[in-house]
């Protein structure tokens, strides 16, 4: 037994970490939620940009079936007052509300973004001034902020993305400020302007990547209200004008024959709630993977 070899312990197969996009999935897994949400959503935009193809019949075309039909085998989601089928119209109407929403959030975030981030890196009299106008536009709800830039601009489908996305522009600025602030006192900040480098190389190379986590979420977040907003206006008659496909605009048509037709008003309803509800949950699990004093939990 002297002349046997040591039994020489295997080498210990080396940990490999696994990809952040596993690590994603498998969270995704771990929140049903988040998971029929994200598939809600896809589904949707899917029936919008197909929706050329799959709509039973023209949105605007009249007398499809007769007015004010009931949901059926002819017409799943019934008929309008000129006999317009509701559900080819619900279809073309996720095809202006989603859009409205995107754009909305882009010129928020991209605007209040920008803003945040001059407000917390200079600071000075442009945090004073910025903070201020940032202040009042805080004390108006962004419906009523809404109103206020229709009533300058007038009504259309450009002027309605700009009164929606200047809702959501102080609170970006606000959040994108706060993160600023505490990014750049970071050592590698002081570092890297030791190192001489310019200040827009400094803004935009180390301080930006290091607060898109919370624009991200915020303008996941916000497009709910964006489009609950434009729905809103919509409503009101100051959004996207007939005949247009919008589903505020149908919510408004309807409400003239709820006792009668409630499904004018009901399926619209529903997508909407739907498409805000989604949208919230899924911004909720952005925030839990991408904030890691939540991602513990």
């Amino acid at each position: 037994m002297g002349n046997e070899p040591a039994a020489v312990a295997a080498p210990a197969s080396p940990v490999i970490a696994r990809p952040r996009r596993d690590a994603g999935r498998g969270r995704l897994r771990r929140s049903p939620a988040a998971a029929v949400s994200t598939a809600v959503l896809v589904a949707f935009a899917l029936g919008a940009a197909l929706a050329p193809a799959i709509r039973p019949y023209d949105p605007a075309q009249m007398n499809t079936g007769p007015a004010l039909a009931s949901p059926g085998a002819a017409h799943l989601f019934g008929t309008d007052r000129y006999g317009r089928d509701v559900l080819s119209r619900i279809l073309y109407g996720a095809r202006v509300s989603l859009p409205i929403g995107l754009f909305a959030v882009a010129f928020s975030s991209v605007v209040g973004s920008l803003l945040g981030l001059a407000m917390g890196f200079f600071g000075g009299r442009i945090d004073s001034v910025g903070s201020g106008a940032v202040d009042i536009m805080l004390g108006f709800p962004p419906i009523m902020l809404a109103l206020l830039i229709i009533a300058v601009l007038g009504v259309g489908l450009p002027n309605v993305v700009i009164a929606v996305g200047v809702g959501g522009v102080p609170r970006f600025a606000r959040i994108v400020r706060g993160t600023t602030l505490s990014v750049r006192e970071n050592v590698y900040i002081e570092a890297n302007r030791a190192l001489g480098a310019g200040v827009w190389r400094t803004l935009f190379r180390h301080v930006l990547p290091n607060v898109l986590p919370p624009i991200i979420v915020l303008a996941t977040l916000y497009m709910g209200s964006a489009i609950l907003d434009t729905s809103s206006l919509g409503f009101l008659g100051l959004g996207v004008q007939p005949p247009t496909s919008e589903w505020g605009t149908m919510l408004s048509e309807g409400r003239e024959f709820m006792r009668f037709a409630p499904w004018l008003m009901f399926f619209p309803g529903v997508m909407v709630f739907i498409t805000v509800v989604a949208i919230n949950l899924v911004g909720d699990y952005l925030r839990g993977v991408l904030d890691p004093r939540l991602r513990g939990r």
